[in-house]
């Protein structure tokens, strides 16, 4: 981009933010326009594909304090300028007159304003036009020529995707389509839903000689109907008949691997009630989880007569019992 460019081209309505618009309100805006503009959203709408770029031209000036300061001084300086071109001073040099225009409201007066304070030349033996020009907006940019401010590093850009449970699970290597590229990108094992995973140097590419922007992934986790995550820890609720819990019973439980383990309900267990096994969870780079198991106690919705009076006796034997004794007691505190 070169200062021209500056000169024409007003970012901030561009991005629809006001000129005292403070930095978080520039990426809001930036990053609302570039949802609804990306090119996945707009497929062969070259209009839209244009105004995606304009807005990632105008954030990359506007969210880079020193560029933007920059941008809003030349802007301010360059107002009221009219460039006309044509003869310079009575040296005869043939520069781009009305120099005078652009730098008298900095310094005060035109390039032979009173007592001459401001001249613009080159020093040769050539003339005295607006051949300083450069000079000073070399300056202001960094660079030696009009608008040169240096190879100016790519644009942070974000994509979405969404893995089955299983494959966010174990972890897998996805591609996706950023701006007309295909980027890989590795998935680690665990990832939890809505997580965010950077890859350096994967965005919009920078100038020549500059790095790229960074790509940054949100993560969508679909749910699965039996396991979910607890960090490196695989959660899963089994059910369990009532004289399982009450008399103990070995049950075989699934895995996520599609395979079963046995786990041994203790006799007495209550719903609810969550047992370990060690080393049955998510394998990640920091280690392997276990696999959390929750009894849930299944209560039976219809009876046969047998099954009732079993009920109905074992009410009998054990009516000396209050099961809500301590609930009682706790409310009374």
């Amino acid at each position: 981009m070169t200062g021209q460019d500056w000169l024409e081209k007003d970012f901030y309505a561009v991005l629809g933010v006001p000129k005292d618009a403070d930095a978080a309100a520039i990426k809001k805006a930036y990053r609302k326009l570039a949802r609804q503009l990306h090119p996945d959203q707009n497929p062969g709408d070259a209009a839209a594909e244009a105004r995606f770029k304009d807005i990632g031209e105008a954030y990359a000036v506007l969210s880079d304090p020193e560029q933007r300061q920059q941008y809003d001084q030349l802007r301010a300086m360059a107002g009221g300028a009219r460039f006309r071109a044509g003869a310079g001073g009575p040296g005869g040099g043939a520069g781009a007159a009305g120099f005078e225009d652009l730098f008298g409201g900095m310094f005060g007066g035109g390039a032979n304003g009173p007592a001459g304070r401001v001249r613009y030349s080159t020093g040769g033996a050539g003339g005295a036009g607006g051949a300083g020009f450069e000079d000073i907006l070399g300056g202001l940019f960094g660079g030696g020529g009009f608008g040169a401010r240096g190879p100016q590093p790519g644009v942070e850009l974000t994509a979405t995707t969404t893995l089955p449970f299983r494959t966010a699970a174990e972890g897998a290597t996805v591609s996706l389509d950023v701006e007309g590229r295909v980027v890989n990108a590795r998935i680690p094992a665990g990832v939890r839903d809505g997580q965010k995973i950077r890859l350096r140097g994967k965005g919009r590419p920078g100038d020549p000689g500059a790095p790229a922007g960074d790509l940054v992934i949100t993560v969508q986790v679909e749910p699965h109907p039996v396991f979910s995550l607890e960090g490196d820890n695989l959660r899963v609720t089994v059910p369990v008949a009532f004289d399982e819990a009450a008399l103990g019973a070995t049950i075989e439980v699934p895995t996520l691997d599609g395979s079963t383990v046995r786990v041994k309900i203790p006799a007495g267990t209550p719903s609810g009630r969550t047992l370990r096994v060690k080393g049955r969870g998510i394998t990640t780079s920091r280690g392997t989880g276990d696999l959390l198991v929750t009894v849930q106690v299944v209560v039976p919705q219809k009876l046969t007569p047998a099954a009732r009076e079993a009920v109905q006796a074992f009410g009998i034997a054990t009516s000396g019992e209050d099961v809500r004794a301590g609930l009682m007691a706790e409310a009374r505190r």
